[in-house]
């Protein structure tokens, strides 16, 4: 049985944990991903750190696609917008506490319905490999 993606749910738990225990929550964000909407001058080695703390950004949005905010940057307002397969890991500055999120963990959605793909290509698809399970120690 296919899963949703964890990803959208971890980010939102390590958030609301970091944010809980008065800590600021930064992201690092694949910036060259396609959909990422970032301040371009700030990105270094196709990277780019975030503070996302509620006292640094407006219109926070955080949904099951994408998180999303108003922020400013060098003084000028810029709109961010992360695609949920954009976001390499989530910390706390004071301490490092966090965690990083690995490429197999998040798979963008087919934006196709499969009842809309062509009978050829429903013939042609090789059967999906099963993952094997796999834990990490977050420290």
């Amino acid at each position: 049985m296919a899963m949703t993606p964890n990803r959208p749910y971890l980010m939102r738990a390590f958030y609301d944990w970091i944010v809980d225990n008065q800590c600021t929550p930064h992201i690092v964000v694949n910036a060259d991903y396609a959909g990422v909407e970032v301040p371009v001058q700030f990105v270094q080695d196709g990277q780019i750190v975030l503070n996302i703390s509620p006292s640094a950004v407006t219109q926070f949005s955080l949904d099951k696609h994408a998180l999303s905010f108003s922020a400013r940057f060098s003084g000028q307002p810029m709109q961010v917008y992360v695609p949920m397969g954009a976001l390499l890991a989530i910390y706390a500055r004071e301490n490092g506490e966090g965690t990083v999120f690995t490429a197999e963990s998040f798979d963008e959605p087919d934006p196709t319905p499969e009842s809309a793909q062509p009978d050829e290509a429903k013939t042609q698809e090789k059967p999906e490999k099963k993952k094997g399970a796999h834990l990490r120690i977050i420290k």
